[in-house]
């Protein structure tokens, strides 16, 4: 009887693997087929995108709507590291999709006080815009255009 007891025991034992946790808190954001996954820990305020800095990814206005979430939330920016992965689509999509994430970043780590402040800026920088090109139909070179009939 202990052997089939020790073997009862030893099958039923589950082994658990520990759950495996990411340094900091994640959040992602969509736009078209854009899609940004933004991660933040504690640190110097350091932003990185696709492994590159702020200035390397976008210059000009695009960099200027990247920095609105963090404009607004001046007093935390400099308390966390940003680090934001994000592919496809075009670039106007993608740096909306970075500054959504951001921003949903910034709510997950400090709260409702930024939630307000975000609405009440721009509503885009919390709602994902989920819509997408539509598909090009036969007969046009378009999804809707067709060709211009004469009727003479």
């Amino acid at each position: 009887m202990e052997k089939d007891e020790i073997i009862e025991e030893e099958t039923t034992k589950k082994k658990i693997k520990p759950a495996t946790k990411r340094a900091g808190m994640t959040a992602s954001a969509k736009k078209k087929t854009a899609v940004a996954r933004a991660v933040i820990k504690k640190g110097t305020g350091k932003i990185k995108i696709n492994k590159m800095s702020l200035d390397a990814f976008a210059s000009g206005h695009l960099k200027e709507m990247i920095m609105e979430p963090l404009r607004i939330a001046e007093d935390t920016t400099k308390e966390f590291d940003i680090s934001v992965t994000v592919r496809g689509s075009g670039q106007m999509s993608q740096v909306t999709a970075v500054r959504s994430a951001i921003a949903k970043v910034i709510v997950r780590a400090k709260g409702k006080k930024y939630r307000e402040l975000f609405l009440a800026y721009d509503r885009l920088l919390l709602v994902d815009d989920v819509r997408q090109v539509e598909s090009k139909k036969p007969l046009g070179p378009k999804a809707r255009k067709r060709k211009q009939q004469s009727k003479r």
